[in-house]
């Protein structure tokens, strides 16, 4: 069974992002920026971005629970200061027709995604129209290795924009697949809690790569963004009002 390019996608997944650069620039085509009435009713919109690498000033990351508290789902958030943010969520890209099964998710059932969206995207659909838990992070990293982490996700995207590859519940999936690609020599050793990610957090807690000085308890419940993404809603300084406030930013 090979992964495919041509299935008869579900509009969430329908249009491969990828990237181009000239020097210091990158240009991102087909980020997605959906106009949402409902998570199910939306009207698709993709655009074009160019950021300047010099730009690049904070990865944020955003934990995202929709059930059980031993899973999450983990988007990364770059921030290019006038340039605005550009977020990555690696994701099961589904056909028609298809719906999630974990243990389906062993067999090469469904193909992988990264999608790069406008901030308002990837957190409004989850806030504001699914209702589920959003918690918001910064992370403590020096600006060279910031930049080091956005290529690792282009040259990812560009990748698979040109060769499809399957997700794996284990294996591949939006957690384990940040770590994979990685060099392998810059890669923390395993941790159980990349499979069980719903503790990824804790895990980054432990490591010092969290800002915030505060217990991590605090820190957690002080991070969930919920109500501010609500009432920020499409406002233009999303992205400002959902973090005003919050530890380590």
């Amino acid at each position: 069974m090979r992964p495919k390019q041509n299935r008869d996608w579900q509009p969430q997944v329908a249009v491969l992002a990828y990237a181009t650069r000239e020097g210091d620039q990158v240009t991102v085509h087909d980020i997605r920026n959906f106009e949402y009435r409902t998570a199910a009713d939306f009207t698709p919109r993709y655009e074009t971005r160019t950021y300047s690498l010099g730009n690049l000033r904070e990865l944020d990351l955003f934990i995202n629970y929709w059930g059980s508290k031993l899973i999450a789902h983990p988007i990364l958030s770059f921030d290019f200061g006038p340039q605005g943010r550009l977020c990555f969520s690696i994701e099961t890209r589904f056909a028609r027709g298809q719906g999630y099964s974990p243990i389906a998710g062993l067999y090469r059932q469904y193909e992988i995604i990264y999608i790069a969206a406008d901030e308002r995207d990837v957190v409004r659909l989850r806030t504001n129209f699914k209702h589920e838990e959003l918690y918001l992070y910064r992370i403590l990293m020096p600006p060279e290795e910031v930049r080091g982490r956005f290529m690792e996700y282009i040259d990812r995207l560009n990748e698979l924009h040109a060769h499809p590859a399957w997700y794996n519940e284990i294996t591949d999936n939006c957690t384990t697949c940040i770590r994979a690609q990685r060099p392998a020599a810059l890669r923390r050793p395993f941790d159980w809690r990349l499979l069980i990610n719903g503790f990824a957090d804790q895990m980054l807690y432990e490591h010092h790569v969290l800002a915030g000085d505060l217990p991590f308890a605090e820190l957690k419940a002080r991070s969930l963004i919920d109500e501010r993404a609500r009432a920020a809603d499409d406002a233009p300084d999303f992205s400002y009002r959902i973090r005003a406030g919050l530890p380590g930013f």
